[in-house]
């Protein structure tokens, strides 16, 4: 296991210069142009249309793409923003999560990517259906011999640049303002998508990230690919390899202890984009896609990006000494609130123990500072604003 993923971690120094030199296997061009769209018989949801679109062919055959699209009741006035929304593993388009952004004044779409529906439209269990492309998240490890444009994450990647496409023909929204967001293997693939099309205003990911070869909840299933095979999948879909061309600001949200994306790959990923980059890293935060899609933050970093809204805390500076550490940081909002998050584990991140202490807040000072606890392996500090808001530090291994 060990040798397979140190070969790998070289493997990525090479194909990470190469992809950030422009080279993907999508054609935006191509995908920029909005797909056609079919009605989806039987489906009907309050606030919400269901629709089909047409994706692209697999193994020869044409493909359509569930989605669910709602508009906020202000769109006949104005042109609206919208979202992109991708679910994660187990999920499927949901109306719900449309719901809460056009609650919130913007248009939305939920995309299935994995061939699937609703069971009903009240559901979110999803089901296959007739025009269905590759099966998606586990699934794909195992289609790593087929065709490159038969695969479950080209196929994903391009549904939801033809979403956006889509959403951009869409009289009643502002193509200039449109953002993505996604939950767990929707992050890993919100990640990507943000990476190779520009014309997103942000990304927000939730708990899926790259570098999925580094200790990740898939190390067995690449240990079982074995080292070529591994590689040739990382080297074609792990997020790592795309993220560097990515330039619009992104949100990364997740937990202390996730079970899917270790913290320390989820940091090595938030670093390589070279747009804003704003971390909110809550205790324990369960992962679901309920969860995943509820942060207030995500709603205020969209509102500061396309709407002009009171922006996020701004962590401006971090450093530390041998018993000290401390942040500077920009708030449009008061900080009212700091606290210093940290461990005295080593080992699997998912498995650490994770402790709080409140911190101070320097009067007439945008600084908050810390005594480290004897012991601390890895600490981060969290500030909260006057609105309840959570920014986070980067996180120190020490």
């Amino acid at each position: 296991m060990e040798n397979v993923l140190q070969n790998i971690t070289l493997f990525f120094v090479i194909i990470t210069a190469t992809f950030a030199r422009g080279a993907t296997p999508w054609n935006l061009e191509q995908l920029s142009s909005p797909p056609q769209v079919y009605p989806a018989p039987n489906f009907q949801a309050p606030g919400v249309r269901a629709l089909f679109f047409e994706g692209l062919p697999w193994k020869g055959n044409p493909t359509r793409v569930f989605a669910w699209y709602g508009v906020p009741s202000n769109a006949t006035a104005a042109r609206v923003p919208a979202m992109v929304l991708v679910h994660g593993g187990g999920g499927t388009a949901f109306a719900d999560w449309v719901r809460l952004w056009t609650a919130r004044g913007y248009a939305a779409i939920a995309l299935d990517t994995c061939g699937s529906m609703p069971s009903s439209p009240d559901s979110h269990q999803p089901r296959r259906h007739e025009f269905a492309g590759p099966p998606g998240w586990d699934a794909s490890f195992d289609q790593i011999d087929w065709a490159e444009n038969d695969q479950w994450t080209y196929h994903a990647i391009a549904d939801i640049v033809l979403a956006h496409s889509l959403l951009r023909s869409f009289p009643e929204v502002d193509p200039k303002r449109i953002g993505i967001t996604g939950i767990s293997w929707g992050g890993y693939l919100t990640a990507i998508a943000a990476s190779v099309d520009p014309r997103f205003r942000f990304a927000v990911p939730v708990y899926g990230c790259g570098f999925l070869g580094e200790s990740s909840l898939w190390g067995p299933t690449f240990q079982k690919l074995g080292s070529e095979k591994a590689k040739k999948w990382l080297e074609l879909w792990d997020p790592s390899i795309y993220l560097s061309r990515a330039k619009m600001p992104f949100l990364w949200v997740t937990g202390t202890n996730d079970v899917g994306y270790p913290l320390g790959s989820f940091q090595k990923t938030y670093r390589l984009p070279h747009g804003l980059r704003t971390l909110s890293v809550h205790l324990r935060m369960p992962h679901s896609h309920e969860d995943g899609w509820k942060p207030e933050e995500i709603f205020a970093f969209a509102n500061q990006v396309v709407n002009s809204g009171t922006p996020l805390t701004r962590v401006l500076s971090q450093a530390r000494d041998q018993q000290r550490a401390w942040i500077k940081f920009k708030s449009k909002s008061p900080v009212v609130h700091a606290e210093l998050l940290y461990t005295l584990d080593n080992g699997i991140w998912k498995d650490r123990d994770w402790l709080v202490i409140p911190t101070q807040i320097i009067p007439g000072k945008a600084m908050v500072q810390a005594t480290l606890p004897a012991g601390v392996r890895v600490f981060f500090f969290n500030l909260t604003d006057a609105r309840g808001l959570v920014v986070s530090s980067e996180h120190q291994v020490l």
